[in-house]
C-alpha cells in the first residue's frame, strides 16, 4: 500500500537523511532512495519515543511524595493498574516484569493514538513496526523463561503433563510458540490498519460530525489493541515462568 510522506517524515529526509542513511548502512540496511531514508512509520515511532523520553524526564523532574501532580498521578495509576493485572496474571515474582508490560501498554497506545492527531498517523498500522514490538515480547518471554527455570526447564514447558506424548507435544508447542509472534502483529496491525482507513474515508466524505464518531471508536480501538498486547504479552510470561508449586 502507497503512503503519502508526512510533513515530520519530509522534515527528517530534508535535514537528516545522512545520519538515517549512515545508521542504516552499519547495520547492512539500504534503502531504495538515498535521498528517503525515513518512512513514515519510522518517523513517527520516533516522534512518540522522544514525546515519551520527554514527558518522562517531566515527571521525573516534578516528582513529589506531599504534592503530586496529575501527570505524576496519571502514570502512577497505569502503573497501578498494569501492576495489579500482572499480579492476577503472572503471580510469583511479578513485580520485576510490571516494568517491561507498562512500557509496551505506554508504547502502543501513544502509537496508536498519534493517528487522531491531524497530519500524522499511527506507526502500529504498519505491520513491520507491530512484528518488530510482537519480537520483542517473543524474545522477552523467552528470555524470562529461560533466566527462572534454565534452558532445560523451559524447555520442559513445551512437552506436557505426559511423558509417551512429549515428543508429538514438543513438536505442536513450538509451532505454536513460533506462530505467537505473528498472531500479536497481525491482531494490532489489522484493527489499527481498518479504523486509520475508515476514518480517513469518513473524513474525506463528511467532513463534519461524523469522523468525530469514528475517532472516538478509532481511541476505543486503541486501548482495547494496547491492553489485549499488554495482556497476551502477560499471560506468555506467566506460562514461562511458571513453577509446577506455583
Amino acid at each position: 500500500m502507497h503512503h503519502t510522506e508526512l510533513w515530520f517524515t519530509a522534515f527528517l529526509n530534508k535535514y537528516f537523511a545522512g545520519p538515517a542513511n549512515a545508521l542504516f548502512n552499519a547495520v547492512g540496511f539500504h534503502t531504495e532512495d538515498p535521498t528517503k531514508p525515513w518512512s513514515n512509520y519510522i518517523a513517527m515511532e520516533l516522534l512518540v519515543v522522544v514525546a515519551l523520553v520527554l514527558v518522562a524526564a517531566l515527571v521525573r523532574a516534578s516528582l513529589s511524595v506531599e504534592r503530586p501532580g496529575k501527570l505524576q498521578l496519571v502514570f502512577e495509576g497505569i502503573y497501578g493498574f498494569v501492576a495489579d493485572q500482572a499480579r492476577d496474571i503472572v503471580g510469583h515474582g511479578y513485580k520485576k516484569h510490571v516494568p517491561f508490560f507498562a512500557m509496551l501498554f505506554v508504547f502502543i497506545l501513544s502509537c496508536n493514538l498519534l493517528g487522531i492527531v491531524p497530519t500524522f498517523e499511527s506507526p502500529t498500522m504498519y505491520y513491520y513496526m507491530v512484528a518488530g514490538i510482537a519480537v520483542c515480547s517473543f524474545l522477552y518471554y523467552n528470555g524470562q523463561g529461560i533466566k527462572e527455570q534454565g534452558i532445560l526447564g523451559h524447555l520442559k514447558h513445551f512437552c506436557g503433563p505426559v511423558i509417551y506424548i512429549a515428543p508429538a507435544m514438543f513438536i505442536l508447542e513450538l509451532i505454536s510458540h513460533c506462530i505467537r509472534p505473528m498472531s500479536l502483529t497481525i491482531r494490532l496491525f489489522a484493527n489499527m490498519l481498518a479504523g486509520e482507513q475508515v476514518t480517513i474515508g469518513f473524513l474525506s466524505l463528511v467532513p463534519w460530525l461524523i469522523p468525530v464518531v469514528f475517532m472516538a471508536l478509532h481511541v476505543f480501538v486503541s486501548l482495547v489493541q494496547a491492553f489485549i498486547f499488554m495482556m497476551l504479552s502477560m499471560v506468555y510470561v506467566g506460562e514461562a515462568v511458571a513453577h509446577e508449586e506455583h
